[in-house]
């Protein structure tokens, strides 16, 4: 079966690629842009900027206004209850930097961390660090066959010193689903916060927050077809009530003085300085973009394409797909090649896939691997760019054998 893309002529870059003999199967690791993202970059930058909250201006009451829309806008797309839930930062990492330095104080030696084992290094390292910092146990919860967490290790793991559970919610090494629902009723019977780093998962799936029960969820707008240097921090209105401040300087003061000063709540407590304004004007354009689109016809689209994927990496010999992914993605290695070199050779044939470890080194560790070919799909991609890997892929499998 041949699958087209009804919305691949909706992204510039995608077509330019194509026109320059490229085939771009490495959205999990930024996506391309919509037509409507680039109008409203430019709209934004064309038509007169200003900063956002401060100015008693005609620009600044109008960029702000534009500003303040975007956040609504990202409270819509998390179903978030308000406005007010919503944080923006520079992208996942300094969205879950923020939670482990303005929670820190939450937790005493002792307490449990717990993360899973095919954790990014943005939702390891800064629990990792903390940890560290704090004297807590940091516990990571081992990966069954699939790659998903593993239940009855989870069950057994997760208990009374757990005081806050970070998970990826879908894998961007396994493209594999994890079980959020169970693992949250047992980070709540312990009373633990729970965060979602939703980087991959915000892309493949409409999130909900209020039907997750999460207290936190981050996302990156750059993978969800936004611009760069943004992201969205969301939190359950009582968790946010519990974050110190991390970041001081201008917008996020109330009073101060010399001495002392006393600071903003959520959101705009947690933005100092001027943010990425033009971006987050974007990224509320690149949300009215995906709400647009037939939601059902995106996940056939999507579902139908990445089992084409499968099918053929199943059909080539001495290739082993890493677990069992669902949605995006495959991770493979091959018997007797370094993954850096059949990605150089299908990178000298026009098709641009993610070799390496992924950020997910201590994953590839238990794995046994130093790293693996990673290709991912978009919402422009279809079977014709699928047809062009396989192509280059024999050829490249021919040469290193």
């Amino acid at each position: 079966m041949t699958l087209s893309s009804p919305w691949r002529t909706d992204f510039p870059g995608i077509l330019a690629l194509e026109a320059e003999g490229q085939t771009y199967l490495d959205s999990a690791a930024t996506s391309q842009k919509p037509q409507a993202l680039l109008d409203a970059l430019l709209g934004y930058y064309a038509g007169g900027v200003a900063n956002v909250h401060r100015a008693q201006h005609l620009p600044g009451e109008r960029v702000t206004r534009a500003f303040e829309t975007s956040r609504a806008k990202a409270a819509q797309w998390l179903n978030a209850e308000s406005p007010g839930q919503i944080i923006f930062t520079r992208g996942c990492t300094e969205a879950l930097n923020l939670l482990a330095y303005g929670l820190e104080a939450q937790f005493h030696p002792g307490d449990q961390l717990v993360v899973g084992a095919a954790e990014h290094h943005a939702n390891l390292l800064p629990w990792q660090q903390l940890a560290q910092r704090r004297g807590l146990e940091l516990v990571v919860l081992p990966l069954d066959e699939d790659g998903a967490i593993d239940r009855e290790q989870a069950a057994r793991l997760i208990g009374p010193r757990c005081r806050l559970l970070a998970i990826g919610q879908l894998s961007n090494v396994l493209g594999r689903w994890q079980p959020l629902a169970e693992l949250f009723a047992l980070a709540r019977a312990n009373g633990a916060l729970t965060v979602v780093d939703g980087a991959q998962g915000a892309v493949h799936a409409r999130p909900d927050v209020q039907a997750l029960d999460c207290d936190f969820y981050v996302f990156s707008a750059h993978k969800l077809y936004g611009p760069e240097g943004v992201g969205v921090l969301y939190g359950r209105e009582d968790a946010l009530q519990r974050l110190n401040h991390w970041q001081f300087g201008g917008e996020m003061v109330q009073v101060t003085d010399y001495q002392s000063a006393t600071f903003r709540p959520a959101p705009l407590g947690f933005e100092a300085g001027t943010p990425a304004i033009g971006a987050v004007i974007g990224l509320g354009a690149s949300l009215d973009y995906l709400q647009g689109l037939d939601a059902t016809a995106v996940t056939a689209h999507e579902a139908t394409l990445h089992a084409q994927l499968l099918d053929g990496l199943a059909q080539r010999s001495g290739l082993r797909v890493l677990g069992s992914p669902q949605v995006a993605l495959a991770s493979f290695v091959v018997d007797g090649i370094h993954n850096a070199d059949l990605a150089h050779l299908l990178g000298e044939q026009g098709i641009a896939v993610r070799a390496g470890h992924h950020c997910a080194m201590p994953l590839y560790g238990t794995l046994g691997l130093s790293g693996a070919v990673r290709v991912s799909l978009g919402l422009y991609s279809d079977s014709a760019d699928l047809e062009r890997f396989f192509n280059a892929l024999d050829l490249a499998l021919e040469l290193l054998r």
